[in-house]
């Protein structure tokens, strides 16, 4: 049932670091201009993996936003999201000051948290004889997937709803989805939300191959994620971060917050189905797009574009198509729809922020950003994808969705805003 009586829920800033940019700005450039982040392996040695390219953050310079103490008592993932909160808040002229910070809440998810310093304190325990006393005292609190949030209130001593979302990759839109619901309840009156990811190293890369989830494709890294493309042969890895601010349409006004786009609608089910692989048809995401849909008031013609999960592995891009015709019937057609994976990789537990930022950027420019390496059209995946070049559109409403290993689904609905 849609909550016609929830208090409107607008987005007023955004911040991110993905493999494409340090900023939003450059990560939104090189989107429009279908520039890829994929190149070879440069956070370790590769060569004996079956994938040896991903798309990893490049010239990160953390010590621009946390002192080096700081920093290393800090996995990079932390790091990442404190760079992309930062970003964040200056974008949206914030004063934390002059706000009640009691009412300012943080939630800040991750996939998998902080899988290199588990890497970096398993390799120092086994080099000095397993000696458990050699174990950093900041290892546990390095590496547990919540901690980005922790920093992020201390830093600025924000005291309201503070915790980490963990749905594989849906793991930043259901902290998005999260915010949402505790603005309407009344719990809080601005939220930074999003998430944060960097397990580029050999466990990550290792694990996935092991799962052949991952393409091969080394021969030509920046062509390898083309979701929605016959010759997809799975995803590229991504690592950074994706952080909004939240908040009440009348807290925004009330400082006189510029505000990109309304938060409108989510819907949150699950397969129920496997670990691993879609249910059949996109069922599941089927349900969750019907959901989103209902929750913001709207009608499935009301959408104008969809940003897809669009991973470039057979199964997700055949059903999310699948899911997206069953939801839209003809109108699908109609539909522009686009994969920012196919630009920054699959970001994991951070794909569903980026995702997010992407789609309230094209709501405010009007514009969809392509998915790129569409050169094979695929005949069970023939909807609209704005292949290879941006489309200038007036986008009045949009879906952005992110599915997840064990059947997590996650579609949030943002609106232009009209005061």
């Amino acid at each position: 049932m849609a909550r016609y009586n929830y208090p409107k829920v607008v987005v007023t800033g955004v911040g991110a670091v993905t493999s494409v940019g340090n900023n939003v700005a450059d990560t939104w450039e090189a989107m429009l201009q279908g520039k890829s982040g994929a190149a070879p392996i440069t956070s370790f040695d590769a060569s004996e993996f079956d994938t040896k390219f991903a798309c990893e953050v490049k010239n990160f310079d953390p010590l621009l936003f946390i002192n080096r103490k700081e920093v290393q008592r800090m996995d990079k993932f932390t790091q990442l999201a404190i760079a992309s909160a930062s970003m964040a808040i200056e974008d949206a002229g914030i004063d934390f000051e002059k706000l009640n910070k009691d009412r300012i809440g943080v939630i800040i998810g991750s996939g998998i948290g902080g899988m290199w310093t588990y890497h970096y304190q398993q390799e120092l325990l086994y080099q000095r004889g397993g000696k458990a006393d050699r174990i950093s005292p900041f290892f546990i609190p390095m590496l547990i997937s919540d901690i980005a949030a922790g920093h992020i209130a201390i830093r600025w001593g924000l005291k309201g709803p503070n915790y980490a979302t963990v749905s594989a990759c849906a793991t930043s839109s259901h902290s998005i989805a999260d915010a949402l619901m505790l603005l309407q309840r009344g719990d809080a009156d601005m939220m930074v939300v999003g998430g944060s990811e960097s397990v580029i190293c050999p466990m990550g890369v290792g694990g996935f191959n092991a799962m052949k989830a991952l393409s091969t494709r080394n021969d030509s890294p920046e062509t390898a994620s083309r979701p929605f493309d016959k010759d997809r042969d799975g995803f590229v890895m991504g690592e950074g971060s994706g952080v909004l601010i939240l908040e009440t349409l009348e807290h925004a006004m009330d400082r006189g917050a510029k505000i990109y786009a309304e938060i409108a609608g989510m819907g949150l089910t699950d397969d129920a189905f496997h670990i691993t692989q879609p249910a059949p048809g996109g069922e599941g995401a089927v349900r969750s797009m019907k959901l989103c849909i209902e929750d913001a008031n709207l009608l499935p013609t009301d959408i104008d574009y969809i940003n897809a999960h669009g991973t470039s592995t057979p199964f997700n891009d055949k059903n999310e198509t699948e899911a997206i015709k069953t939801v839209f019937g003809d109108y699908a057609y109609k539909i522009s729809i686009n994969s920012t994976k196919s630009v920054v990789g699959h970001l994991l537990g951070a794909a569903g922020a980026v995702e997010a930022i992407t789609t309230v950027l094209a709501i405010k420019n009007s514009i969809v950003p392509p998915t790129i390496n569409y050169t094979t059209p695929d005949p069970e995946c023939d909807l609209d994808y704005t292949p290879n070049k941006p489309r200038e559109r007036k986008i009045k409403a949009a879906i952005s969705n992110t599915f997840g290993f064990g059947g997590h689904n996650a579609s949030l609905c943002f609106k232009a805003f009209e005061e």
